[in-house]
């Protein structure tokens, strides 16, 4: 196994998610110590694409909106959702456009997410797309 964090393939890109260097987790808020972001194909300007997440142990997120269809997978320790669900490894969470929620964790997690429009918003695009 190489141990750099990305390498090239003759047709495609491998992220060493172990090695790979994540940023401290701002989103829709102040920076949060203790949770921190690593963007595999995520595009801050459309916000789509896919994530992971590493939160320490005793760490939340900021409480916040979806405008896109949210989907994570739990790799890794705990998550404690704002309604009082608790979730581990192998638990995949999927949000709607409009909900709101913030996570939590006691152990300490590892999540992979996906951010991207929902079958609803899609069709909506591509109905008023064809009405133009």
């Amino acid at each position: 196994m190489n141990n750099q964090s990305d390498q090239k393939m003759k047709q495609g890109k491998v992220i060493n998610t172990n090695t790979a260097e994540y940023y401290t987790y701002d989103f829709e808020g102040p920076a949060l110590d203790g949770v921190y972001q690593l963007d595999l194909t995520y595009d801050q300007e459309t916000g789509h694409g896919a994530y992971m997440i590493r939160m320490e142990p005793g760490t939340i997120t900021t409480k916040h909106v979806h405008k896109l269809r949210e989907e994570y997978l739990i790799l890794e320790g705990d998550i404690i959702e704002s309604d009082g669900t608790v979730l581990g490894p192998g638990d995949y969470i999927i949000y709607e456009p409009g909900s709101e929620h913030n996570s939590r964790t006691e152990k300490g997690a590892l999540v992979i997410g996906f951010d991207y429009p929902s079958p609803d918003q899609l069709n909506a695009k591509s109905k008023s797309e064809s009405e133009s």
